[in-house]
């Protein structure tokens, strides 16, 4: 018994070690069920933390104390919401969130001014929060598969933003989305700042082009 658990105790100190050195935590299928203290004890260390495919259902709001983390994979648990204090991650360009039941982004997503890419789809979000706006260097917006029924007009402040991924959502009439499904004709009046936008993916059938703030183009995804 004493043998094993010197085994047990030799592994962990080795796992935290290796988490140290290369600053990558990865704890993918690992079973948990809670937010792992050794990972927050790393403090600084920590630059990826992958907890993908886990049974997570909250987020501890020590996580602000990985302040130097850039890359933050949550996929696949049972996570309902988000720790308030989440802008103070001010080092993150990567946060992948697809997959859980998160309801409501906090208004403190904005404050995450480093952030490229942000994931969340197969959620249950019924709004996106009016700070997403801040997100000045954010190029890619995955929000497929909600409960979303329009986009914040301040997304138009995000002059990054390169593309947006929307698969299996309806939007309202008046969200100024709606119509980019079903005709030709497309207002870009609610997010005419979007002037380097790219690509809108919707439904998982039409690729929109914006060439210009005039020019238009349709065609098939490949």
């Amino acid at each position: 018994m004493g043998c094993c658990q010197s085994k047990g105790a030799d592994v962990r100190v080795n796992r935290v070690a290796r988490w140290r050195s290369t600053g990558i935590v990865a704890l993918r299928d690992a079973k948990l069920k809670t937010f792992p203290d050794e990972v927050l004890d790393l403090d600084r260390t920590v630059r990826t933390l992958d907890l993908t495919n886990n049974k997570l259902v909250d987020i501890p709001m020590e996580i602000s104390k990985l302040i130097n983390m850039q890359r933050l994979i949550l996929a696949g648990n049972l996570i309902e919401r988000l720790p308030i204090n989440l802008g103070k991650l001010q080092s993150l360009k990567i946060m992948t969130l697809d997959g859980n039941q998160i309801t409501s982004l906090p208004d403190e997503l904005g404050q995450l001014v480093r952030l490229e890419q942000l994931s969340i789809s197969g959620n249950m979000l019924t709004s996106l929060p009016e700070t997403i706006g801040s997100l000045r260097n954010l190029s890619l917006l995955n929000v497929s598969n909600n409960k979303l029924k329009s986009l914040p007009e301040s997304i138009g402040s995000c002059f990054s933003l390169e593309e947006i991924q929307a698969n299996g959502i309806k939007f309202s009439e008046d969200s100024g989305l709606s119509g980019w499904i079903s005709f030709d004709e497309i207002l870009l009046s609610t997010y005419k700042d979007l002037r380097c936008f790219r690509t809108v993916v919707l439904n998982g059938a039409l690729l929109l082009s914006i060439i210009s703030k005039t020019m238009i183009r349709w065609g098939p995804l490949s």
